[in-house]
């Protein structure tokens, strides 16, 4: 049987595509709205909420504006105005509905904001009508539950978003992406490894740094939400502060790193600590260095760090629908949860 989310999984090339060629030629809109604002308010919940640390992390490394991600219950909850004089609110939404996350990007924008808003739900979305430029992604409509096209042409706007505020990276690596993707798809490593080795466990640590901890944040997610497992997304940085303690021979690590990033040493050396420990470390990325360290590897992105998270995501998609399937759990509809949640 394909599910949906198998379906729209293999699709993530041709939204991207689309996407890119949608939004690219706006980058001289967002350079100009960014010209008056020197630092961003990232506005998002679940897996946007993912895409929008993947956001902070490329600007404040690559565009050197300091970023942040905002808590809306100030906004909705507490109505507690500030001053938001020269910051780029940027709100980030699947739908474009999610009632809170308009609502806040209104009072960023009531508070001083510029604002854009990024979303897949259209132009003519309550997002997109709120936002003084909206990046609309071009995914075409996603059916299961959890996110997968709607998450990598997120990255995608965010990735453009940087080059508007003059990310110090080259613009071409964009094209490259949704060929890696169809790449990792098509070969994801070992998949049935991983598979067999979480199917039954009933917790896991998903870890990473940098730019890639989107990712470790997103796979946890939707380990989560389609496989009912106990995932914890951290940083590995956090990790070591205490909550290793809880990596043994019935809760495994998934370690994420680029291969071409700065943390990847230190991703190495953990899966090396894990596996000493008498635990599985299964990996994602990292190239052959951290696949010798783990248990067993899933493929990372041939692509420069500040792109790789796009890529990097794939192989955690793809481990979330065979693992739900393995466990006789139906990954497009899992229980509790609808396609757009709305919070007070």
């Amino acid at each position: 049987m394909t599910t949906k989310m198998r379906s729209e999984i293999a699709e993530q090339p041709a939204a991207l595509r689309a996407t890119l060629d949608s939004l690219l030629p706006r980058v001289g809109e967002v350079r100009e709205l960014g010209e008056r604002t020197r630092q961003l308010l990232f506005i998002a919940r679940g897996t946007s909420d993912n895409a929008a640390v993947y956001g902070r992390y490329l600007v404040e490394s690559h565009a050197g504006r300091l970023a942040g991600l905002a808590a809306p219950s100030i906004a909705t909850t507490y109505r507690r105005r500030l001053d938001l004089d020269g910051v780029l609110a940027v709100a980030i939404s699947q739908s474009g509905r999610t009632e809170e996350i308009v609502e806040t990007l209104h009072w960023a924008r009531d508070c001083g904001a510029k604002t854009v808003g990024i979303t897949n739900g259209g132009p003519d979305s309550p997002l997109a009508q709120a936002a003084d430029v909206a990046l609309c992604t071009v995914a075409g409509e996603e059916q299961a539950v959890p996110a997968t096209k709607t998450y990598t042409t997120q990255l995608a706007a965010l990735a453009v978003l940087a080059l508007g505020l003059g990310a110090d990276v080259d613009a071409a690596d964009l094209q490259r992406v949704p060929e890696a993707v169809e790449k990792l798809i098509g070969d994801p490593g070992d998949l049935d490894a991983v598979v067999e080795g979480l199917a039954d466990k009933h917790g896991a640590v998903v870890s990473a740094r940098g730019l890639a901890f989107s990712t470790a944040l997103e796979t946890a997610l939707k380990l989560k939400e389609a496989c009912y497992l106990h995932a914890m997304g951290l940083s590995y940085a956090d990790l070591l502060h205490g909550p290793i303690a809880v990596v043994d021979a019935e809760t495994p690590a998934v370690l994420v790193a680029s291969e071409n990033s700065p943390t990847l040493p230190g991703t190495v050396a953990l899966a090396e600590r894990v596996v000493a420990a008498g635990a599985a470390a299964y990996t994602i990325g990292g190239g052959a260095e951290l696949a010798r360290a783990g248990t067993a590897a899933l493929k990372g992105p041939d692509l420069p760090e500040w792109v790789a998270p796009m890529g990097l995501i794939v192989p955690g998609q793809l481990l979330t629908e065979a693992l739900a399937r393995r466990l006789g759990i139906d990954p497009d509809a899992p229980r509790g949860l609808n396609k757009v949640t709305q919070t007070d």
